[in-house]
């Protein structure tokens, strides 16, 4: 195996700086303890003293971001599109975060600069052909600057698919306003895709501001990240995903935590999560059932963990790309 695809082989975090805390009062309130422990909600939102804790593999930057960076703000990983930081800034900052080394560390939005670096690298790109917006969250950018940006990037190629990546209608749903819904359905390959982590978060606010995006015509899917003490249980996923396809949103990925400094509370082996897709395949339908992957340095896509194990050796599950590469992922980390 190449030492070179091997995530193993990264930089380890010893001495990481706290990650900012910060959390709405509507997400706040959905939990009914703030003890982490206890509750899925607050697990999410509530600092905890293992996050002090880095086990080797990990690092602060897992997926190799800055690697990637051809200009300032925009990530070039796949061949076919590219992600774009428009802000440091959430409205809730998730414990479970992987790009902790970037958001709320004070870097504001998007700079007109950095902006303008990236439409000229898109120019020069024709090869690209989906913009992911990320962050940060982008929907907390002032409804101006969300329609600007989306403006300008169309002006360099009308067919693009834009993918706004948010957990606004998750943590603050009434920031889903009418002006802001028009906006976006405005633009017809522009698609929004949110995390929902727990069927708790499936409230009427939530339902109804996801029902505002797609009257005005913006199509939802939804990302969830498998995480340890809030969604590692058969019966809460089966709720989970059914409840996102009675609200007309496709569970599109069930996300294996990355290697993120500090995260290894909240990471369920491979094994386990295997397990539950089995079975969730023999409860609910494909319409209400996601792709389990993983994203890895190197991998030329994103793995579908149900086909790419190859072995389990002692420590370390091996893995394939569909490029035919060989990676080691950590069975207990």
């Amino acid at each position: 195996m190449d030492s070179s695809t091997d995530p193993t082989n990264r930089t380890s975090c010893t001495d990481q700086e706290p990650y900012r805390e910060q959390v709405t009062r509507y997400y706040a309130a959905l939990a009914r303890s703030r003890d982490p422990a206890c509750d899925p909600i607050a697990a999410q939102f509530m600092p905890q003293a293992l996050e002090r804790h880095c086990t080797p593999e990990e690092t602060e930057d897992p997926l190799h971001d800055q690697a990637h960076q051809p200009t300032e703000r925009l990530i070039h990983r796949y061949l076919d599109r590219v992600l774009l930081l428009v802000t440091d800034r959430c409205a809730t900052y998730c414990r479970h975060c992987f790009r902790r080394h970037f958001t709320a560390r004070g870097t504001g939005e998007l700079s007109p600069a950095q902006l303008q670096a990236t439409l000229a690298y898109l120019a020069r790109h024709p090869e690209v052909r989906e913009v992911l917006l990320s962050g940060g969250d982008p929907l907390t950018l002032e409804d101006s600057a969300i329609e600007e940006l989306i403006a300008k990037l169309y002006a360099v190629n009308s067919d693009y698919v834009v993918r706004v990546c948010t957990r606004i209608p998750v943590v603050m749903p009434n920031r889903i306003t009418e002006p802001l819904a028009h906006i976006l359905g405005g633009y017809s390959g522009l698609w929004l895709v949110t995390q929902v982590n727990h069927p708790r978060e499936l409230t009427a606010e939530f339902r109804a501001a996801t029902a505002l995006l797609q009257r005005c015509g913006v199509p939802v899917l939804n990302q969830s990240v498998l995480l340890r003490g809030v969604n590692d249980e058969l019966e809460t996923l089966i709720e989970l995903f059914r409840g996102l396809a009675r609200a007309r949103i496709k569970p599109y990925y069930l996300f294996q935590t990355d290697l993120a400094a500090g995260t290894s509370h909240f990471r369920v082996p491979i094994e386990r999560g295997l397990a539950l897709m089995r079975e969730l395949r023999r409860c609910i339908s494909g319409l209400s059932l996601p792709v389990y992957a993983l994203d890895l340095p190197g991998a030329a896509s994103k793995l579908n963990l149900e086909t790419a194990v190859q072995a389990v050796e002692a420590g370390y599950y091996v893995l394939r790309d569909p490029d035919g590469r060989l990676y080691r992922y950590p069975r207990e980390c």
